[in-house]
């Protein structure tokens, strides 16, 4: 399991699934010349796209940032539509950390598709039950409403198994939540409750913008998804916070990248210069 500290914070990779989607849906408007220079596809033009959460660990505290697929949850006909090829194995990483999912006391979650929140519930004897009972889960107001009264297009990904079990441990913010070096900053774009997560301490930064950049490839301001309900946001939110890393020289870290974990670019964002790579 890959890890990263940035100052007094403690950083590790799970595993929690993986898809395969359409290559030209992930990258928009930008034509497949340009992008699979960056990103690799396969004979149907799909692009691997892990799924894979990570734990903070901080003054006592154990953080989960995403949830992954879920286990068990999604239908024959979903596994084959999202190309899914492995289903989470979010309690196996844990055990691996020396944690069990009752010790986790909070899960940030930068927003509520199934595919970041399938893991918050689990399945057992046909009821769905919070799989971390023990946190508070957060998430920007905006993301929540929206996850419990989806509109024509959102309701593909809000689904309800995913969050009627964990309503009571729902916190929501406003425009910003902050637990001492962890801030969580309401972006919209992606979704219009969406969220960055910034870790800062000791003069360090990581930046985990979330489906604003699911892969390193996807770092150009202008590259945004066709699934971005908002892509102007998108694009207004990573012409503000690209930058800000950049000067800071700050890791940019990723929830979607088969190949990387994290990376450090130059600061005119050209080259990387330093990076944590995914095992394979």
């Amino acid at each position: 399991m890959e890890t990263l500290k940035i100052g007094g914070v403690s950083i590790t990779w799970l595993s929690g699934g993986v898809t395969n989607l359409d290559g030209g849906a992930m990258f928009g408007v930008v034509p497949r010349g340009l992008w699979s220079k960056k990103y690799p596809h396969n004979e149907r033009n799909q692009i691997e796209l892990p799924t894979d959460p990570f734990v903070l660990q901080m003054d006592g505290k154990n953080f989960l940032v995403e949830t992954g697929l879920g286990k068990g949850k999604l239908t024959e006909k979903q596994l084959r539509n999202y190309g899914v090829t492995r289903e989470s194995e979010l309690d196996e990483s844990l055990e691996r950390l020396g944690l069990k999912a009752e010790e986790i006391d909070y899960v940030l979650m930068t927003h509520l598709h199934f595919d970041h929140a399938g893991g918050l519930t689990k399945l057992e004897k046909g009821q769905y039950l919070s799989a971390f009972p023990n946190a508070q889960i957060i998430t920007s107001q905006v993301e929540w409403d929206e996850m419990q009264s989806p509109n024509i297009r959102s309701k593909n990904t809000y689904w309800k198994e995913n969050w009627e079990a964990i309503e009571s441990q729902v916190v929501p913010f406003e425009e910003k939540w902050s637990f001492g070096a962890i801030t969580m900053v309401h972006t919209g774009g992606h979704s219009d409750g969406h969220s960055i997560l910034i870790i800062e301490d000791a003069g360090e930064i990581l930046i985990h913008m979330a489906d604003l950049m699911p892969t390193h490839a996807h770092q150009p301001v202008l590259w945004v998804m066709a699934y971005d309900d908002y892509p102007m946001t998108s694009i207004a939110a990573k012409e503000k916070w690209l930058p800000y890393g950049l000067a800071k020289n700050a890791w940019f870290s990723f929830y979607h990248d088969a190949f990387y974990r994290a990376v450090k670019w130059d600061k005119e964002g050209k080259q990387i210069v330093e990076s944590i790579k995914r095992e394979r």
